[in-house]
């Protein structure tokens, strides 16, 4: 087969109709951006308001206060009305626009908590939109939220919201905010202790937050704390958002999730608290798996084995001052952690899944030291107590993380048990990050440990530094280094990884990404995650965006060009180039719509498959041509919508990939997923379809009883999982949980005997646990 194939001459010529076709969708949305009235006026004239002017220089002092705040969603304490309400700003539909519905919002403290108190009045009531009662999801409710960089480090911060119903949410922002790739910089299996109470009547809906310092956290210097504060009531039926304070257009759409734009505000007289909670749980469970009869009875191949499970654990959270939180945990469990979506691989490396763990979860930022795009880092908690896919034992483990001055610093360790063949292993980390120049900058270091009972032993270090030299200009740096027992380092420029990049962050005019890489062939980071090994990579991209005027649909228009060029170190030769020029178009209504085309080169001198199919060795240059439409995320109907077409090596791909969520009511939300890839490599005969579809179906009685259902089916394992969480939220930190895992084998036959069999494994457990706190 490997003679018949074509040249890469032939193959670029076939690809020809391909490429005419990506540079004409590209041409035609280019040609659409410049056919926008007024386009190049807007770009310069669109800012009707002069946001610096509006944002207080110094300093908001919050009121301090000795009343008693009755946390019941009512606001008639009387100490209320003598606090002056936040200005409120509005940040869309129309940026610097008029307000429709009014909002006072309020916060104070006393010793022990932040409160904030919020009277949303509104003119049509039955408008308010409660879609949901399932806590830490969104959708497309009326909300009230605030974001609070308590630390006042300009980068990290906890953000606290609920809606007309009183459901809350809570996540952590890291990385103030900025996303480097495909994972968003928040993270929403973040939980903490807090209280929200919220009512509604004829005039509108109201709400009162209770937050405790130490759920915050924060540094004090003398009897003043300064912390960064973003409030902002939204309407979702009007996509109107209320912030507090005004931040400008070029920081994004997101920009009120920001750390770095928060209004700083200062606290008197907080005492810190030593708070202790120590959550016992207990677990049961039985799993049933199908095993092969020896010798096989043709009346019944298969046999179930059985295994119960019934085993104590114990986690204790502990802050000795208001800067430093430690946690200990023993025989830690993740039982109740909702399966990971499944992924298509289309390429020839690992695929990369978020951690979702609520262990790791806690300041999880501290740890972070990337190394490159999205997937690359010295740390991936995932390396622990997992293990193939498999969850091994974690007999305990401790973390502490704190900040003192300007330094942020964080150690975990962890002990797990023998499995798959490897023995123990202790996993340490120890990062540290201090501020230096600015609020914006700073420099860290780095130590992973990963050592096994027999001796099979791992350890990285590395140095990195952030920094923002003047204006939006950010340069990062970054070394890092690995010894490995089975690796024979030969120096520490093969053992190692060094990261330059310079870059421009802004949403309003000339951005710009530059950066250089390069890794090592002995660099292996065993507690951490790398994508490629042994190549250097100059790569960037440089963008465009034009801010449209108050009367314009569209928000913004933005055009862009990203490229990326890999080479072997050991011969200088391109493994793999590629060029995609792309236009956003983003409307005021939240929706978004990219066009782009993509330019590929990949020297393939190891054969690999990918779906099923041989991918041979040679050089393959091939284009496609794609768009994405994303619905407006406060609408009823909501999701995204991607296809490409074009070619994919030899041959050619059809992609389509469709994410829809749809709020039922408030008792049930219906999200759900399909994509669709066809590949056909008809000069060597081979084809192949994937599917892989996804149903969760979310459904929540009240605030205390939810249950969600997530089936996924995945036609290249013919095999359809099942995972299913019931809960009872007695109240906060007493959860009851149940949980249903099975995995079904849709196609059965194999063309020979024994048939698999309907189930390829099942599992039930139950889950209490209770917190105690003193």
């Amino acid at each position: 087969m490997r003679d018949r194939m074509s040249s890469p001459r032939m193959r670029r010529g076939r690809g020809g109709r391909t490429a005419r076709l990506a540079r004409a969708v590209f041409g035609g949305a280019v040609a659409a951006v410049c056919a926008v009235p007024g386009l190049a006026a807007q770009a310069g004239g669109a800012e009707a308001v002069d946001v610096e002017a509006l944002r207080p220089g110094a300093p908001v002092p919050i009121t301090r206060i000795s009343e008693t705040i009755e946390v019941d969603g009512v606001v008639n304490e009387p100490v209320w009305d003598t606090i002056d309400p936040v200005p409120l700003f509005i940040m869309s539909p129309v940026h610097g626009g008029e307000q429709t519905e009014r909002t006072e919002i309020r916060l104070a403290h006393d010793d022990r908590y932040l409160y904030v108190s919020g009277r949303m009045y509104d003119s049509n009531p039955d408008g308010i939109r409660v879609n949901t009662f399932y806590r830490d999801i969104y959708s497309g409710d009326d909300l009230l939220s605030f974001v609070v960089d308590s630390y006042n480090d300009y980068e990290t911060a906890l953000w606290f919201g609920a809606n007309p119903a009183g459901v809350r949410y809570d996540r952590s922002v890291s990385n103030d905010a900025e996303f480097t790739g495909d994972l968003p910089p928040f993270n929403q299996d973040w939980n903490a202790h807090w209280d929200v109470i919220t009512m509604r009547n004829g005039e509108g809906w109201f709400a009162e937050f209770r937050i405790p310092f130490s759920t915050l956290g924060f540094q004090a210097q003398g009897d003043e704390v300064t912390m960064g504060i973003t409030i902002y009531r939204y309407i979702s039926r009007k996509n109107e958002r209320q912030v507090y304070p005004p931040i400008g257009r070029e920081w994004g759409r997101l920009a009120f999730m920001k750390p770095s734009q928060t209004q700083r505000m200062t606290l008197r007289e907080v005492r810190p608290t030593s708070p202790v909670h120590v959550t016992p749980y207990v677990l049961g469970g039985l799993s049933q798996t199908p095993v092969l009869r020896e010798p096989a009875d043709a009346a019944a191949f298969w046999a179930t084995e059985r295994d119960r499970t019934a085993e104590p654990g114990v986690d204790l959270k502990y802050s000795p001052s208001s800067n430093l939180a430690i946690d200990l945990t023993v025989n830690t469990d993740f039982a109740q952690v909702e399966a990971d979506d499944q992924q298509i691989n289309l390429t020839r490396f690992s695929l990369f899944f978020p951690e979702k763990r609520q262990f790791f979860q806690e300041r999880s930022s501290t740890f972070d030291f990337g190394t490159g795009g999205f997937t690359d880092r010295v740390f991936f908690s995932r390396r622990v107590g997992l293990e193939g896919g498999e969850l091994v034992r974690i007999y305990g483990g401790a973390r502490v993380v704190g900040r003192l001055g300007g330094l942020d610093y964080g150690l975990l360790n962890m002990q797990t048990a023998p499995a798959g063949g490897r023995s123990g292993e202790n996993v340490g980390v120890m990062r540290v990050k201090q501020q230096v120049l600015n609020p914006y900058s700073f420099v860290g270091g780095i130590l992973a440990t990963r050592l096994g009972a027999n001796g099979e032993d791992n350890i990285a270090y590395g140095v990195d530094a952030q920094i923002r030299p003047l204006g939006n200009e950010w340069v990062t740096l970054t070394w890092a280094q690995t010894f490995d027992e089975a690796v024979n380092e030969r120096n520490p420029l093969d053992a190692g990884l060094f990261r330059a990049r310079w870059e421009r962050r802004t949403d309003r005019g000339l951005s710009y990404n530059l950066y250089y890489r390069r890794v090592g062939p002995d660099y292996t980071p065993r507690l951490g995650f790398q994508l490629r090994h042994d190549f250097t990579l100059f790569g960037g991209e440089v963008g465009y965006t034009w801010l449209q005027g108050p009367s314009a649909s569209l928000n913004t228009v933005t055009l862009a060009v990203l490229g990326d060029n890999y080479y072997r170190n050991a011969d200088i030769t391109p493994e793999s180039r590629s060029i995609r020029p792309e236009v956003e178009f983003a409307f005021k209504s939240g929706s978004s719509i990219t066009v782009y085309s993509n330019t590929q080169f990949e020297d393939i001198r190891i054969p690999f498959r990918v779906t099923g199919l041989s991918i041979p060795t040679g050089e393959y240059w091939f284009q496609e041509a794609g768009i994405d439409w994303m619905l407006p995320r406060a609408a009823i109907f909501r999701g995204d919508i991607r296809a490409s077409v074009g070619r994919f090596y030899d041959g050619r791909r059809v992609g389509l990939i469709f994410n829809p969520t749809w709020s039922a009511s408030r008792y049930l939300e219906i999200g759900g997923g399909y994509e669709v890839n066809r590949i056909e490599f008809s000069g060597r005969g081979e084809a192949a379809t994937t599917h892989l579809g996804r149903v969760k179906l979310s459904f929540a009685l009240n605030r205390s009883i939810s249950l969600s259902t997530f089936a996924q089916y995945n036609n290249l394992d013919k095999r359809t999982s099942i995972n299913a969480r019931f809960r009872y939220h007695f109240r906060e930190g007493t959860d009851l949980w149940v949980v249903y895992n099975e995995g079904l084998n849709f196609e059965r036959d194999r063309g020979f005997d024994p048939r698999l069999p309907w189930s390829a494994g099942r599992n039930v457990m139950i889950k209490y646990s209770h917190t105690f706190s003193w």
